[in-house]
């Protein structure tokens, strides 16, 4: 079967003018690999004919462009050219009747009036939901945690949660970026994580000194890509802030914390984030070197990782 989804409500604007429909509609991608990625050819079926021409795609066929947040709601963005600077009109798809509410529709048509006011994303580096995060009163749910907790440092200090983005994310819109990696329990030695650890590829674990990203972590053994059939039809991540770019302890891992190497526009939540600060903060990245690439691993981390393997 092809690679689609289903979408309950789409808006089609031209920046100056523009129409929204809450009636499912279907996206389907032109070449099956199993996902839709940015650059993507697909076909549109089931949305109103109105809706799409607005959108610039009335002849049923477009490119997926990426996601962005409108009015506090997420949006897939499609047009008759590959790339955001080709359209001169834009369709967007929810996966809930949001259209219909008319602030989320005049974002979308801001957005398509001037598209450089937003960077779409297809990107987030985060924890999945259900990951345990170390505080001074024990572990708890990462979707758990609220601005003011306490949690705890790998080095033993705790310091106060400043803000938990949260992303929404269909895996057949996830690119290899934000594909879940699987961290064995014990996969790192000394019994860590102590249960299987799943976040995404961009994020770091910190080992020996180094910010190492999940996905160059990878081992085909007990540190694994999530298989496409294994992964839910929906998964929701989330990004732990702090004062500071930070190591704190994910299933007993020391892992990072929210840093300017993604986008706080990327979150489901960022409207909330402005609420509560009024503009965005930067985060300086911690002087660990930041390694993103499996051929960069030093061997000595490599081996060590083998081990643990082994010894599982």
């Amino acid at each position: 079967m092809p690679t689609s989804f289903t979408f309950q409500s789409s808006i089609g604007s031209d920046g100056t003018s523009g129409s929204w429909y809450d009636d499912a509609g279907t996206i389907t991608a032109v070449q099956d690999d199993g996902s839709i990625i940015p650059g993507d050819e697909v076909t549109l079926s089931g949305f109103a004919p109105f809706t799409m021409a607005d959108g610039g795609v009335a002849g049923g066929t477009g490119y997926y462009l990426g996601s962005g947040i409108f009015d506090g709601v997420v949006g897939y963005v499609f047009g008759n050219a590959d790339t955001v600077g080709g359209n001169t009109q834009f369709f967007v798809v929810f996966d809930a009747p949001d259209g219909a509410q008319f602030g989320t529709a005049i974002a979308f048509n801001d957005y398509a009036a001037d598209p450089s006011s937003q960077t779409l994303s297809d990107d987030a580096a985060c924890f999945a939901q259900g990951t345990l995060i170390s505080t001074p009163v024990g572990e708890r749910l990462v979707q758990d945690l609220v601005i003011g907790d306490l949690v705890q440092t790998s080095d033993g200090r705790t310091v106060p949660v400043k803000w938990v983005g949260r992303q929404t994310t269909h895996k057949v819109f996830a690119s290899a970026r934000v594909q879940p990696v699987r961290i064995a329990a014990g996969a790192l030695g000394c019994g860590r994580p102590h249960t299987d650890l799943v976040l995404t590829s961009d994020h770091a674990i910190v080992l020996d000194g180094l910010a190492i990203n999940a996905g160059a972590l990878v081992n085909g053994t007990t540190i694994v890509r999530v298989p496409f059939d294994q992964q839910p039809e929906v998964v929701t991540y989330f990004h732990v802030e702090t004062d500071e770019h930070d190591v704190i302890l994910a299933n007993g891992a020391p892992a990072e914390t929210y840093v300017d190497y993604v986008q706080r526009r990327a979150f489901d939540n960022y409207r909330e984030y402005l609420d509560l600060y009024g503009e965005e903060k930067t985060i300086p990245e911690m002087r660990l070197p930041r390694i993103s690439a499996a051929r960069l691993v030093p061997p000595g981390i490599r081996e060590k990782l083998a081990g643990h393997s082994s010894a599982a």
